[in-house]
């Protein structure tokens, strides 16, 4: 099978992250409007008030919803990304560009945990170190002979043109 270039596989990305990003603005902007519509004014802390206060009852709450939120995308991700490649190695963004992810060995079946390695390295590395997630998508460009990413290099898959 021809391998998918470059151009297929950022198109693929982008729609499975607007995808994503859509359903977690669904989710979050209610949640949203209820926190802060339950904090206090930041106007009525006056000079005179504990800096403590500040930070438990309006900081805090903000940075919890935060870290939730951050928390709800990747398991979203997750979902989506891991449980859509294991059933057919392809995201809705990759059948929209007709590519799909198979393991480096033609003998092997793709496999949750292959999924989920792919995962942990694309999603969860790249969220947390910086410009590792520009690093991985560009690595395939370079790559030779198999255009693998760096997290298809984790997994053992590649991702090849789907005929028809």
């Amino acid at each position: 099978m021809p391998l998918a270039d470059f151009s297929a596989r950022l198109v693929a990305y982008i729609i499975d992250v607007a995808l994503v990003s859509v359903a977690s603005i669904i989710v979050a902007v209610p949640a949203a409007i209820v926190l802060f519509r339950s904090l206090p004014d930041p106007n009525d802390f006056a000079y005179d008030d504990s800096p403590r206060r500040l930070l438990t009852e309006f900081v805090a709450p903000v940075l919890l919803f935060e870290a939730g939120l951050f928390v709800l995308i990747l398991v979203a991700y997750y979902f989506y990304a891991v449980e859509y490649m294991h059933r057919s190695g392809q995201t809705l963004g990759k059948k929209a560009m007709k590519i799909r992810i198979v393991p480096l060995d033609p003998a092997r079946k793709l496999t949750r945990g292959m999924a989920a390695r792919r995962y942990l390295v694309e999603y969860c590395a790249g969220a947390l170190v910086p410009f590792l997630s520009y690093l991985d998508g560009l690595w395939q460009l370079w790559d030779k002979p198999y255009q693998q990413t760096l997290h298809d290099k984790v997994a053992r898959t590649v991702v090849v043109k789907v005929s028809a």
